[in-house]
Parts: C-alpha cells; structure tokens; sequence
C-alpha cells in the first residue's frame, strides 16, 4: 500500500469524523501550542464537572469504556492524518488524567495542580518508563497506522499516569 502524506488537524478536520472529535479531545488538541497541555487542561475541568455525578464505579466504566473508544478513535484519526502518534489527538491525556484525578480525589486545588503538573512532566518528559511505553508501538511516518500504534497512543499517557500515581503515593508514605 503506498504510503499517505501526513496531514494536519484542523476544525474542519475533526468534524468530518466523531472519532476525530473523540481523539481530538473536542476540540482542545487543536490549540496551536501544546496541545496535550491544553487536552490535560479540558479533562482536569471535565473532570470537575463530572465528578459530583459519578461513583467510583461510574468513574471506572468511564475510564474502561473510555479506553476502548479510545483505542478506535485514536487509531482511525491517526489513521486519518496519516501520522503515528500525532500531537493533537489528546484522548489519551484526558483518560490518563481523570484516572490521576480519580485516583487522588479528595485533595484540594493545590494538590490537582500538583497531580497536573506531574502528570505534564512525565508525559511530555518521558524519562524511564515513559519513553519505553512510547517506543513500543511507534510506526514509521507516512506508513499506515494500525490498531498497535493506536493502543500505543494511549498506552504511553496510561504509564505517564501510573508514574504520576506513584510519586504521589510516595510523597503521602513519607510526609503522610
């Protein structure tokens, strides 16, 4: 199969596909400067508005349902724009987050923001873990995208958060 031409995600693009929208994090991957910041940002506030609605299980059937749609959304709109791991699709900064958030939760504004910027810091870092979770499912640029690197698209930022989790949890054993 001959390869694609990488394309670029616009507003048009992702309203083409609801998968785009999904991928695209509603519309928060298209910020032109760092979009996984501005994906984290949107899910941090979601989260917000959807937590006083949900249970522990609610949140779990969301995370684990979100993570299947996911899968599809991200691979079809990588697929699409005929990219690996593109920059714009941040579905998997909003479920790594709101897992982070989920797991944190209750902590106040400090500590969100704390969870936040640790999160960034692992995600967009990729020290140890993080970079080894990312180069298991890279493809080649212009090649076509398979269900792999769409897992791979989420599967780095679920590291990312596990990373995150884990400093937390250390913080709180030794400074309770």
């Amino acid at each position: 199969m001959p390869e694609q031409a990488p394309r670029r995600a616009t507003a048009g693009f992702m309203l083409r596909h609801p998968a785009h929208w999904i991928a695209l994090g509603f519309g928060s991957g298209l910020s032109p400067k760092a979009p996984g910041t501005a994906g984290t940002l949107w899910a941090w506030l979601a989260f917000l508005v959807i937590n006083p609605w949900l249970s522990n299980l609610g949140w779990a059937a969301l995370i684990g349902g979100g993570t299947l749609v996911g899968w599809w959304a991200c691979t079809v709109t990588a697929r699409n724009l005929a990219i690996p791991d593109p920059g714009a699709i941040v579905w998997d900064e909003v479920l790594a987050f709101w897992l982070v958030l989920w797991m944190v939760m209750p902590v106040g504004l400090l500590g969100q923001a704390v969870a936040f910027g640790l999160f960034r810091y692992f995600d967009a870092a990729k020290p140890g873990p993080v970079r080894w979770a990312d180069s298991l499912f890279k493809g080649r640029p212009g090649a076509r995208v398979g269900w792999a690197q769409g897992f791979g698209i989420l599967f780095d930022d679920f590291v990312a958060a596990g990373c995150t989790l884990a400093v937390i949890a250390l913080w709180r054993a030794v400074f309770g």
